[in-house]
């Protein structure tokens, strides 16, 4: 994942803070060395680097730190501070007109992932009752045009082409037609190149002319780290950005292009792509991807995600079914597809507190799909009634998953620890005790709430 280096690597310099109690100026100064060299090997340009560690350290020397009880936890959130202060304040919005359709011209050079990130955003407006258009305004990359009829069959969005004509008749003739059938959004996708030249900003600026843009974003690959930031600036500097869409911030990249990107360009980062799928989308909050890089997790995004995801008719039936204990292996073959929905294991584990200290060698992605081929391998029967599978059963479900028979005992044993969990909590069987009352859940103990509390 994007930061991992960086998030270790700071980390382990708030660690040896910890560790040495009250804090010098010397040991403040030394620590912020080691702040320098992490972000400069995250790829973050040098002068960015070197204005942030100088505002850090300028607060960090002050009695507030110094003269603290707890120091090291005051540094932490003087960084934590500038971090959000770096990549924005607040997530920016996209700039609706106040008479639609808003016009969203989409550029970025070839590879950046402009034509699938097009979709995404669709799909995004879509899910918030917007009817977006897609206009096919690339003509020129080999079956650029089929890429985006297919990306947009896959978001149930519709898409505007005319085949490989002049760009500028096809946006004009597209807004044309978004005026005659209601759609309030227009997503251009335009041509991209291997590299910025004259030809490309030409179009470009012609293109903007035309449409009269509400937002120009830039479709940028954090892969490329300070290129990126390059880029950024140059597209800036010849038509005029509003925004940037990174994409890949879920590949093994530095991330510095994040940390860049504003101070750089002074326009902010307002979606990032998480993945191949359209659904790995998600909006930039800069003040939750400080928290991720500093490993304190991002539990509202991941809220946010299992509120997308998960059906809540679904949630209240399989309550429902655990109440009166009739949770089976459907239900929990069920919570699993509900759960692939929401991303791969790797990225809900970094929105988790404490995420870095995860060894990512033990996450097994194939697990799930592991599983849902077993449980796929039993009858129904044996699906609502574990219980009834023998050693023969066995041999016969993992021969038809492709698994062994030690797989299917260990899911089983799972399945068994999850019954025994609803015991305790009082929601399995009946539900009720022996007055025929319905059980309450267990009280919370105070001393976990208070921990809960103290959590800022």
């Amino acid at each position: 994942m994007a930061f991992e280096g960086l998030s270790e690597k700071l980390n382990s310099v708030f660690k040896k803070l910890k560790n040495r109690g009250k804090l010098s100026e010397a040991d403040v100064r030394a620590s912020m060395r080691e702040v320098r060299l992490a972000l400069l090997e995250a790829d973050v340009s040098y002068k960015v680097v070197k204005d942030f560690v100088a505002k850090v350290t300028e607060r960090c020397v002050g009695a507030e730190v110094l003269e603290s009880l707890t120091p090291a936890q005051q540094v932490i959130k003087i960084v934590h501070e500038e971090l959000i202060a770096l990549m924005g304040e607040s997530n920016s919005k996209i700039n609706f007109p106040s008479k639609p359709p808003c016009v969203i011209m989409m550029c970025g050079l070839q590879g950046s992932g402009k034509t699938t990130h097009a979709a995404k955003l669709a799909k995004y407006f879509k899910a918030q009752e917007h009817r977006p258009l897609l206009v096919a305004c690339d003509i020129y990359r080999p079956a650029a045009i089929d890429q985006l009829k297919i990306v947009g069959e896959r978001a149930g969005v519709p898409v505007f082409e005319m085949g490989q004509i002049d760009p500028r008749k096809i946006a004009k003739e597209a807004l044309k037609h978004a005026r005659d059938y209601g759609n309030d959004i227009v997503l251009i996708d335009t041509a991209g190149r291997l590299q910025i030249d004259e030809e490309l900003m030409s179009e470009l600026k012609d293109l903007k002319e035309l449409a009269e843009p509400s937002e120009i974003i830039l479709v940028v690959d954090a892969m490329t780290g300070q290129e990126a930031v390059n880029v950024a600036k140059t597209f800036d500097e010849q038509i005029g950005i509003d925004s940037v869409i990174l994409t890949k911030l879920d590949s093994d990249t530095r991330g510095g292009a994040a940390l860049s990107v504003l101070a750089a360009t002074g326009k902010p980062i307002k979606f990032v792509g998480t993945g191949e799928k359209l659904d790995e989308f998600e909006v930039f909050h800069p003040d939750r991807m400080a928290s991720r890089i500093l490993g304190m997790g991002d539990v509202l995004s991941l809220i946010e995600k299992a509120q997308t995801a998960m059906d809540e008719k679904e949630a209240e039936r399989l309550a429902g079914k655990m109440q009166q204990g009739g949770f089976d292996l459907n239900d929990l073959l069920d919570q699993m597809r509900q759960i692939k929905k929401m991303g791969s294991l790797r990225s809900l584990l970094s929105m988790m507190p404490g995420a870095g200290k995860i060894d990512e060698s033990q996450i097994d992605e194939r697990q799930v799909p592991r599983t849902e081929a077993i449980i796929l391998s039993m009858t129904p029967s044996e699906r609502e009634k574990p219980s009834t599978i023998n050693p023969s059963r066995k041999r016969r479900i993992a021969a038809g998953s492709g698994t062994r028979v030690e797989d299917v005992n260990r899911l089983l044993k799972q399945y068994e620890q999850m019954q025994k969990i609803m015991k305790q909590m009082g929601i399995t069987g009946s539900g009720r005790n022996g007055k025929g009352k319905r059980k309450k859940m267990p009280a919370i103990p105070k001393e976990l709430l208070q921990e809960f509390n103290n959590i800022k």
